[in-house]
């Protein structure tokens, strides 16, 4: 066990709880260990089939009663005693540990972590096909600082998807800084927005809002369309159109109406729109959602729920690097790191290439740091099977039959999460201003700054959640 200061702190908390919690369920009960929002710990056991003495019980208090200001004022409870446990073990809080299955106890610990914001981040999932059987990819853009270029590329990919006769629909989820509408869509923004539908959907008073407006860019094989859905709209003649006001109260959690359901019912009014006034009658074929930059509410609802695929936007340096450690390891300790993974795919923006700093050089030193990030969180640690077989040096996995593999890729592995997708520096792109440049996309310095992210991105975006094949007809 970790040994328990005198004085115990925040970050020391959560180990040495989890430590306890592992010994209680070594003596075979299930245990589920609850977090509330000061960060205070109680654990519950499932006694239900088998009793526990009295013995037992001083021994766990005592233990619980070593986190100090961090167990809270009951610290153990029993399933026997509670009205309704069977409801609080399946609740979808709780998840089961990332190793569970490690050592020789009997019992199972999950976790129920309790925080006033940010608990999407441990919710992942994956948008299923729709009812007619068709499937929307979806793509979050997401970059855990500013400044990363990232609106821009988001915007030079839609048009890029629009050319491969995509219906591409853009939604702008960076709600605080919104950009992207703008950008696509000029002065023809409709009249709502995203914060819109978010506020008005809290009262029930979401129908018939004009979410989405069709942008002029015609794409070159003249079958795709490009649509945005803004995070602001322009409002009604005669009204003024408070977003200041309304910003302050998208966040708040309604009864049937929590944050994350009112915006993935957003996205989806949006798609709808785009059916219900495109040309072709149809869903869009991909929508890209660019998300507001790092540790927010929004950022985790994009990426754990609402996307099948998130390029996560960086540049090589402390910050890039200690911001994702820190979100890789979230999702590590909250047992998602599986589920996680496979969305996951590191973009290396504004790469430089000069005689004194190589594009190769860069991106080399940025591709090592990435993969020391993905390691040490959201990769499985690769040991020999039990016949002594070695993991495969370029997919990092051992076959076991009957097992689950550990999956662990090569650094040099082109294909895995860490493998960034460059996008390359041009002071042409410095202070460009795009609004009054037209086509300005076909630009040769433009076109050389993104070919390959746009060769890379495109068929991972088009490609089935499941690691599918891509369509045809997209490279």
């Amino acid at each position: 066990m970790t040994p328990i200061p005198a004085r115990v702190r925040f970050d020391e908390a959560a180990p040495l709880a989890l430590d306890i919690a592992r010994d209680i369920a070594a003596e075979g009960f299930d245990v589920l260990l609850v977090r509330d929002v000061l960060g205070r710990f109680s654990v519950v056991v499932d006694d239900r089939e088998a009793s526990v003495d009295e013995g037992r019980r001083e021994r766990w208090t005592a233990a619980l009663a070593g986190l100090g200001a961090y167990a809270t004022s009951r610290p153990l409870a029993f399933g026997s005693r509670l009205f309704s446990t069977a409801e609080l073990l399946r609740s979808a809080r709780v998840v089961s540990e990332a190793s569970e299955s490690a050592g020789s106890r009997t019992g199972a610990v999950r976790l129920r972590n309790n925080t006033v914001v940010g608990e999407d981040w441990a919710k992942v999932s994956t948008p299923g096909p729709e009812p007619d059987g068709t499937r929307t990819h979806r793509t979050a853009l997401y970059g855990f600082k500013g400044g990363v270029g990232r609106t821009t590329a988001t915007a030079v990919l839609a048009r890029h998807l629009a050319d491969q006769d995509k219906i591409v629909l853009v939604v702008d989820l960076d709600l605080e800084s919104p950009g992207i509408g703008p950008l696509l869509a000029g002065g023809g923004l409709p009249a709502s927005g995203i914060v819109d539908h978010l506020v008005e959907s809290a009262v029930g008073n979401a129908d018939n809002l004009e979410l989405v407006t069709r942008t002029s860019y015609t794409p070159r094989s003249g079958f795709g369309e490009l649509w945005v859905a803004p995070a602001r709209g322009q409002g009604v003649d005669g009204v003024p159109y408070a977003y200041a006001e309304k910003l302050n109260r998208v966040y708040a959690d309604t009864p049937g109406a929590g944050f994350a359901d009112r915006l993935a019912d957003a996205v989806r009014a949006c798609e709808e729109a785009v059916k219900r006034e495109g040309d072709s009658d149809r869903r869009p074929d991909v929508v890209l959602l660019d998300s507001r930059a790092g540790i927010h509410d929004v950022a985790a609802v994009a990426i754990s729920r609402l996307c099948d695929l998130a390029l996560l936007f960086g540049a090589d340096n402390a910050q890039t690097w200690t911001g994702y450690g820190d979100l890789f390891a979230a999702w590590q300790s909250s047992g998602q790191a599986r589920e996680i993974r496979d969305k996951l795919r590191m973009v290396a923006s504004m790469v430089p290439d000069s005689v004194h700093h190589t594009m190769d050089d860069y991106l080399d030193a940025f591709r090592s740091r990435s993969y020391d990030c993905f390691r040490a969180t959201l990769y499985d640690e690769v040991v020999a099977d039990e016949a002594g077989a070695d993991p495969d040096p370029v997919s990092g996995r051992v076959s076991a039959s009957g097992t689950d593999t550990p999956f662990s890729p090569a650094e040099e592995d082109d294909a895995a999460p860490h493998h960034p997708i460059p996008i390359l520096f041009d002071p042409g792109l410095v202070g460009m201003d795009a609004l009054n440049s037209p086509r300005w996309q076909d630009r040769a310095f433009v076109q050389a700054a993104y070919r390959d992210f746009l060769a890379t991105a495109t068929p991972l975006i088009l490609s089935a959640p499941d690691g599918g094949g891509s369509e045809e007809g997209t490279a």
